[in-house]
This record gives C-alpha cells, sequence and structure tokens, in this order.
C-alpha cells in the first residue's frame, strides 16, 4: 500500500486525520481565572516589574486591570523613582506642544498654518489679507529689489512657497464647495 502524500490530498475538506507531525491541533490556553473556560488571550502582570504573567480571558483581564495598583508591592523608595522615571518622560512630550490641536477652527492643514505664520497672519484670516500680506512681504524682498542679498532670495522663495501652498488649499476648498 502507498503511502498518502502530499500529491494525493485534494484540499478542503480534509478527508485525512490529523496524524502526521506538527498537524496536531493546539491546546488553547484558557483563562487563569478560576473555574473560566474562556481562553486566555490578554496577558496580565503578576507583580511589577516582573517577567510572570496570568493569562485572562477578555473580561477578566478588564476586572483584573481595574482593581491592579502597579506600586502596591513596591517599596516607598522604588514607587518615588518610578513615579519620577515616568514622569519624566511624559515632560519629554511637552516639547511637541506646536503640533497640538486647537490652531484655528480645524479646516486648515498643518501646512497652511505654517504658511499664515510666515505671513504673520491669524488662522481664520480671509484671502483678501493673505494676498494682502503676500504682496506686502513679496516686495520687500523681491531679488531685483535687494540685488545680491541671498537671505531676501532665500525670503522670497519661502514666501512664494507658503503663497502657493494657501492659494492651491483655497483653490481645493473652491472645488468641494462647487460638489
Amino acid at each position: 500500500m502507498s503511502r498518502q502524500g502530499r500529491s494525493h490530498d485534494w484540499g478542503f475538506p480534509r478527508w485525512r486525520d490529523y496524524d502526521g507531525a506538527g498537524r496536531a491541533p493546539q491546546a488553547q490556553r484558557l483563562c487563569d481565572r478560576h473555574g473560566c473556560t474562556k481562553p486566555g488571550n490578554c496577558p496580565a502582570p503578576k507583580a511589577p516589574n516582573r517577567p510572570e504573567r496570568w493569562y485572562f480571558c477578555e473580561a477578566h483581564a478588564a476586572e483584573y486591570n481595574k482593581g491592579w495598583n502597579y506600586f502596591e508591592q513596591l517599596t516607598d523608595e522604588e514607587a518615588a523613582a518610578q513615579e519620577e522615571q515616568e514622569t519624566r518622560g511624559q515632560r519629554s512630550y511637552e516639547r511637541a506642544r506646536h503640533w497640538a490641536w486647537g490652531e484655528g477652527d480645524g479646516s486648515r492643514t498643518r501646512a497652511e498654518l505654517d504658511a499664515l505664520r510666515l505671513f504673520d497672519l491669524p488662522p481664520d484670516t480671509d484671502e483678501a489679507a493673505i494676498k494682502a500680506a503676500h504682496r506686502r512681504m513679496a516686495k520687500e524682498n523681491h531679488p531685483d529689489l535687494n540685488p545680491g542679498n541671498t537671505e531676501a532670495a532665500q525670503r522670497f522663495q519661502a514666501i512664494q512657497a507658503a503663497y502657493e501652498i494657501l492659494k492651491s488649499a483655497a483653490e481645493q476648498r473652491a472645488q468641494q464647495q462647487k460638489v
């Protein structure tokens, strides 16, 4: 009798048994809560800074986390050091406040807000004020009026790029309002 191989496997449904090596069904880990028969797929630490874990179902993990105090098994000095380390890490995010929400009414993109900042205009400025600020700053920094001044030429290029961003955004808004 020939041994059944891959060439005789006709795919799904599987007509033969799972008798080969590595073909046995995987045993599923059950919830570590006494009496629970749901799968335990949510790891939870048994103690702070320890590798041991409980494996709970989702409902029991939520219950466990609700009443779990991270600093309970630490000494006062260890708890203070850990809290200081965590708050020091949180303070590093405070440097990124310029990306926070709250500028304007939310209708402008970050690039538009940066362009308006270059023109020293508030976020809710209308198109006429943008055009006036662009003309004023372009005249002040135009390379023909400032020959040999590389800083003025760079400012002029930045002003032109900022105005193009604001102009294309206004055109896109006008297109969306038509539709």
